[in-house]
């Protein structure tokens, strides 16, 4: 426990010292002949390199939590974002004397009573399991998760000195506001600790998804599944941000993106119960041999966000007031979502797009590479109010820029962000949500067939504006348009 605290204290002094670097009370200029540029680099990388090696060596809920790290794009510099992302697909193994144990201690069995063949490489190890392919004695192919054996005990022990050590930072820096990366690992992970409760989820997704028949979620064994075992259906493919594996594969990068984008609308804005963890190895794609079409695979269902109606309703509002530049609107929706009168670093933390850029229309241009070097730069400046506002969004909004932030990462690697399909696929969502709900708060007949008209003609306009792109990017369509050219000429 002792060595453990020992520890926690560096990660404390780690995350402190990026705090100084970003306020300001370290000047770089101290440091004489440093190349100053170069120096803070070098920092970064050898500070976000220790924090990673100490998050291994305690692994567990430090994992947990530098997973998270990782996908504060818009907070902490890219050495640190790049160094942990790897903790997704690169976390420390147990042994297989630690995986024969929680088998035999949930399963009352050994395995080769239970399998034919058990693969001893796992398929994957994360922070708090991992899988490894076996075949049933029926001669089913699976994938079984199986948990770290300490991580239970241990989880809220490491908690309890994570928020000490924290607190301490606190004192010494008023200003130091990361407390709630506590409070989000206090509530969620004993749901993820929790198997079943993950193949409910599993289900759930996979039933409230039943007309996409693009999604794949594998099917759940329960006869074999308890809170620290989960045996599902084995699916296999090339992760999502392999742009290799789908041209290899003849998969359309552009379907896959489009289709990703209408999934987490459809659970963010429609649903209001949202997968939290789309990183490329819970996210797989693979080309049906059979159909020729491609299919997602949505694996690691532990962790679900639940949202309000009354906050999901402000965050359709918000994101269509985003897609149509409405200043005014943005204002509203981001301070009723607490964002105060820092809504303009609101809308760009949601969006990832400078002011500007969120002033002129988010759906107008691409996302430059200037652009995210402005961004980046602005987040260290802007460290202070940053962490400000993600004390004072709900706790629901958290988790949704995590999954932003996850979800930009692939359409990054893809080479899709900001592209015009996610938007309508976006604005679609959001007026039948609204649309929905207005009718729901609706006792007029003539009210309700009033929104039904008004969300038909909405949504028609949309599908109008979509197949205007298709015919502006298509042969098809240049043809027409040089031909109606061509003949409003000759008719002068």
């Amino acid at each position: 426990m002792a060595r453990r605290a020992l520890k926690l204290a560096t990660l404390a002094t780690a995350t402190s010292g990026i705090y100084l670097y970003v306020n300001k009370f370290l000047d770089p200029n101290d440091f004489g002949v440093v190349r100053v540029g170069r120096a803070i680099a070098t920092v970064h990388l050898r500070s976000a390199e220790r924090l990673r090696e100490l998050c291994c060596a305690n692994r567990g809920t430090f994992i947990k939590v530098g997973q998270h790290l990782g996908a504060l794009d818009y907070l902490l510099p890219e050495e640190y974002t790049r160094t942990l992302k790897v903790l997704h697909s690169q976390a420390p193994q147990s042994t297989r004397q630690e995986i024969e144990q929680v088998i035999r201690e949930d399963l009352g069995k050994e395995i080769k009573e239970l399998f034919l063949s058990f693969e001893d490489t796992p398929l994957g190890a994360a922070s708090l399991a991992q899988v490894h392919k076996a075949v049933l004695q029926d001669g089913r192919t699976v994938a079984v998760k199986i948990q770290h054996p300490k991580v239970q005990a241990q989880s809220s022990k490491d908690i309890l000195l994570m928020e000490i050590l924290l607190l301490v930072v606190k004192q010494i820096f008023p200003d130091f506001e990361f407390m709630w990366l506590v409070e989000e690992a206090k509530k969620n992970l004993p749901l993820e600790l929790d198997f079943l409760n993950e193949g409910r989820n599993a289900e759930k997704v996979a039933h409230m998804f039943k007309n996409f028949d693009f999604l794949k979620v594998p099917r759940i064994y329960w006869e074999l599944s308890t809170r620290r075992v989960l045996l599902m259906e084995f699916m296999e493919g090339g992760q999502v941000n392999d742009r290799a594996y789908m041209e290899r594969n003849s998969i359309d990068v552009n379907e896959i993106s489009r289709n990703l984008g209408k999934l987490y609308s459809e659970m963010i804005f429609v649903n209001g119960f949202v997968h939290c963890d789309p990183h490329p190895g819970n996210v797989l794609v693979k080309k049906c041999p059979v159909s020729g079409k491609a299919h997602i695979i949505l694996l690691d269902h532990g962790l679900y966000q639940v949202l309000s109606e009354s906050f999901r309703m402000d965050y359709c509002r918000l994101w269509q007031a985003l897609i149509k530049a409405d200043m005014k609107r943005v204002q509203k929706y981001s301070q009723r979502l607490g964002a105060g009168d820092l809504y303009p670093l609101f809308a760009c933390m949601l969006t990832a797009r400078s002011w500007e850029s969120v002033n002129r229309g988010i759906d107008r241009l691409p996302v430059s590479a200037s652009e995210d070097v402005e961004i980046r730069s602005n987040a260290a400046a802007y460290l202070p109010q940053i962490t400000q506002l993600l004390n004072n969004v709900p706790r629901q909004m958290l988790l949704l820029l995590k999954t932003n932030d996850l979800l930009r990462g692939i359409e990054s690697a893809l080479n899709t962000r900001a592209n015009a399909s996610s938007f309508l696929n976006m604005s679609r969502c959001c007026i039948r949500a609204v649309s929905t709900y207005q009718r729901s708060k609706s006792h007029s007949l003539y009210r309700k067939a009033q929104i039904s008209l008004t969300e038909a003609l909405s949504l028609w306009q949309i599908n109008l504006y979509e197949l205007f792109l298709w015919l502006k990017g298509s042969r098809l369509g240049n043809w027409v348009i040089a031909l109606l050219s061509r003949m409003h000429h000759s008719s002068y």
